[in-house]
C-alpha cells in the first residue's frame, strides 16, 4: 500500500465522480447550449484566469521593473497582492508537476505527475505525463494530439467548480505545450488547446474534449495570425541600452538556432523556419505568447466566457519564456526581451478584460511552474560553484559496483531524472532484500563526486528521513512511479548542455517563483511570509467558495483576501 493510501483512496472515489461527470457531459458545450442565466450576483468573478508563466523566476520582476511598461507587470503588482516567498515544497521542479501542482494545490505524491516523463518498471518504458495512446488529434492529425489528462490523479479547481455549479461553469486551457494547457484544467474541463507547429501552425486538441473543433476555433485557424507572425523578425523591444540587466549579446553562454552560427539579433522568422521546425520557430520567439494571447482572446469570445451567473475558468500558460529560457539561459537579452514583451502582451490582456467584463469583475492569479537555473559554464567562469552532470556515467557506475558486490547482472534497468531502478525480477530471484540494496547503494551514492544526498524508496514510504531536503522529496515521491533511489545533485549543478540552461532541483533557483493575485475579491498588497505552491489553489478557492481540489494540502494565503 502507498504511503499516501488515504489521500490517495479519496482522490479515486472523487476521481471517479469526476468522470462519471464527464461522461455525461455534451461533446461540445457552447455559450449557446447553456441554460439562460440571471446576471453574475458578484458571489463570484465572471472569470477566473489562471497565468502560469513557463520557467519564471521570482526575482525577473524586479529585475526587469524599470523597463516594464505600467499597464502588465507593474498593475498586478501595484494594484494586486504579491506573495514574494512563495516556493515550490517538492522536488523535481519540472513543467508538467508545476502546472498540475498550482491548480491541484498538491504534489506530485498525491496528483501523480511526478515528472513530465517517467519510466514504468511494468512496461519498460517512458510514460509521458500527458500522452494518451487511446486519444486521436481533433484538428490536427499529429501525434501531438494523443494526449489527456488520464494520468492526473486529483481534482483541480476546475473540477470543483464543474461540480459545484452542476456542470454550467466552463473550463478552458490553453498553452503552446499539451501539458501546459491539459493538466491546469483537469480532468473534466471542457476543452484544452495546445499548438501544433510543424507545417501546420494550428491550435488543436484531442477527442477527450469532443470529436470536432469549435466553429470559432477553426475561424482562428484560418485567420492566418501564425503566418502573420512568420512573417516578422524578432528584434529588441526598445533601445539597446535598456538591456543593461543583461548579458552583452552573442556571448558564448547561448545557443544559436539551428542553421545558424551565432545567438543574436534580429532573428528573421522565415530565414529560420526550414531549420527550426517550420511553425515551432515561434514557440521560442515572445511571437509564441503573443499568439496564446490572441488565441486566449478569442476564446473567451467564442465560449461567450464571463457572461453568465456561473464563474468561468481560463487556464493559460505562457510556453515561449521556457523555450527561450533552455536556450538562452537567464542571462541573456532574449530572455528579458521576451518579459519586456510578454509585459505588453498582459497590458492587452488586462485593457481587453476591462472592457468586455468591466474592472474588478474578473480575478487573475498569476504564477510559475518551475524557476531556472544559472548558466554553469558562466558562473564557473566567475568562480562560482557548480558544473554539469553526466546521468549515464552515474548508471554504469552504480551497475559495475553491484557486480562487484553482488555478481553479474542487469542490476540497473533505468536511471532518468534523478531516479535510479533496479531489477526486481533479478533482486527476488536471489531472495535479496530491496530495502538492504537501496540502503547500500544510496550510501555509495553520497561518497561519489557532486552528489549531495540519496533518499531510498523504503525511506520514503516509511518516512524514516531526517534531512533539510527530506520534505521535498517526499512530496514528490509516489512510490508506484518514482525510482527504488532518488538522489539530489549539489547545488549549481545541472544535466544540461554548455549554452543555455534548465530547472528541476529543490534549490531556491528553482523553486522560487512569484505569486500575484489581483481583481476580485483580492486586498492590495504583499507579504515575504513563507508560502508554497500549493497554497495558490486555497487561496482562490476560499476568495471564490469554491471546495478545494479532493488531494489539496495548501492554505489560503489570508492576506491577499479583501474578506477574508
Amino acid at each position: 500500500m502507498k504511503k499516501f493510501g488515504s489521500a490517495q483512496l479519496w482522490s479515486m472515489v472523487l476521481t471517479t465522480g469526476l468522470l462519471v461527470l464527464a461522461a455525461c457531459k455534451p461533446a461540445q458545450q457552447t455559450a449557446q447550449s447553456q441554460p439562460a442565466a440571471a446576471p453574475n450576483t458578484n458571489s463570484q468573478p465572471k472569470l477566473i484566469i489562471g497565468i502560469t508563466v513557463d520557467q519564471m523566476r521570482y526575482d525577473y520582476i524586479q529585475k526587469y521593473w524599470n523597463d516594464f511598461g505600467s499597464g502588465g507587470f507593474k498593475r498586478l503588482v501595484n494594484d494586486g497582492f504579491f506573495a514574494r516567498n512563495l516556493h515550490y515544497n517538492y522536488m523535481p521542479t519540472y513543467t508538467g508537476p508545476g502546472h498540475a501542482s498550482i491548480f491541484t494545490g498538491t504534489t506530485p505524491a498525491y496528483h501523480g505527475i511526478i515528472q513530465n516523463d517517467w519510466y514504468e518498471p511494468a512496461t519498460g518504458k517512458t510514460i509521458y505525463c500527458s500522452s494518451d495512446s487511446n486519444a486521436t488529434g481533433v484538428g490536427s492529425t499529429s501525434s501531438g494530439c494523443k494526449m489527456s489528462p488520464h494520468y492526473l490523479q486529483s481534482s483541480t479547481m476546475g473540477d470543483e467548480m464543474k461540480l459545484l455549479s452542476n456542470n454550467r461553469s466552463k473550463v478552458i486551457g490553453i498553452a503552446l505545450k499539451d501539458r501546459g494547457a491539459i493538466l491546469p484544467a483537469g480532468r473534466t474541463a471542457d476543452a484544452a488547446y495546445w499548438f501544433i507547429g510543424g507545417t501546420e501552425g494550428v491550435w488543436a486538441t484531442s477527442n477527450w474534449y469532443g470529436d470536432a473543433l469549435p466553429a470559432w476555433v477553426n475561424a482562428y485557424n484560418a485567420n492566418g495570425e501564425a503566418s502573420a507572425f512568420m512573417k516578422q523578425s524578432w528584434n529588441l523591444l526598445l533601445d539597446e541600452s535598456a538591456y543593461d540587466e543583461s548579458m552583452a549579446d552573442n556571448n558564448a553562454y547561448e545557443l544559436p538556432f539551428k542553421g545558424t552560427t551565432r545567438p543574436v539579433f534580429p532573428y528573421v522568422m522565415q530565414a529560420l523556419a526550414a531549420a527550426n521546425g517550420q511553425y515551432d520557430i515561434l514557440k521560442a520567439t515572445p511571437f509564441g505568447n503573443s499568439l496564446t494571447a490572441s488565441f486566449a482572446r478569442a476564446a473567451i469570445e467564442g465560449e461567450q466566457l464571463g457572461q453568465d451567473a456561473f464563474c468561468d475558468l481560463l487556464c493559460l500558460s505562457f510556453s515561449a519564456t521556457d523555450y527561450v529560457g533552455h536556450q538562452f539561459g537567464i542571462h541573456s537579452r532574449e530572455i528579458q526581451d521576451c518579459y519586456l514583451r510578454l509585459d505588453r502582451d498582459l497590458a492587452e490582456l488586462l485593457n481587453y478584460l476591462d472592457n468586455r467584463l468591466g474592472k474588478d469583475q474578473y480575478l487573475i492569479f498569476l504564477s510559475a511552474d518551475h524557476g531556472g537555473a544559472p548558466t554553469p559554464s558562466y558562473t564557473t567562469s566567475e568562480k562560482a560553484a557548480g558544473g554539469y552532470w553526466k546521468s549515464d556515467q552515474i548508471e554504469m557506475a552504480i551497475e559495475n559496483k553491484m557486480i562487484e558486490w553482488y555478481g553479474a547482472g542487469d542490476w540497473v534497468v533505468n536511471e532518468s531524472n534523478c531516479n535510479v531502478f533496479f531489477n526486481a525480477a533479478l533482486l527476488a530471484q536471489k531472495n535479496m532484500a530491496a530495502k538492504d540494496v537501496q540502503l547500500r547503494v544510496a550510501e555509495w551514492l553520497v561518497t561519489q563526486p557532486n552528489i549531495a544526498t540519496a533518499f531510498t524508496k523504503h525511506n520514503l514510504m516509511t518516512g524514516m528521513l531526517r534531512h533539510p531536503m527530506a520534505d521535498a522529496v517526499q512530496l514528490g515521491f509516489d512510490p508506484e512511479r518514482s525510482g527504488d533511489i532518488i538522489y539530489i545533485l549539489e547545488p549549481g549543478y545541472i544535466e544540461y548542455g554548455m549554452q543555455g540552461t534548465t530547472h528541476g532541483s529543490p534549490y531556491r533557483y528553482d523553486t522560487h517563483v512569484p505569486a500575484i493575485f489581483y481583481g476580485w475579491g483580492i486586498r492590495k498588497g504583499s507579504t515575504h511570509a513563507p508560502y508554497a505552491i500549493t497554497d495558490i489553489a486555497a487561496t482562490v478557492c476560499a476568495i471564490c467558495r469554491f471546495n478545494y481540489p479532493n488531494a489539496s494540502i495548501g492554505k489560503p494565503i489570508l492576506e491577499a483576501i479583501s474578506n477574508p
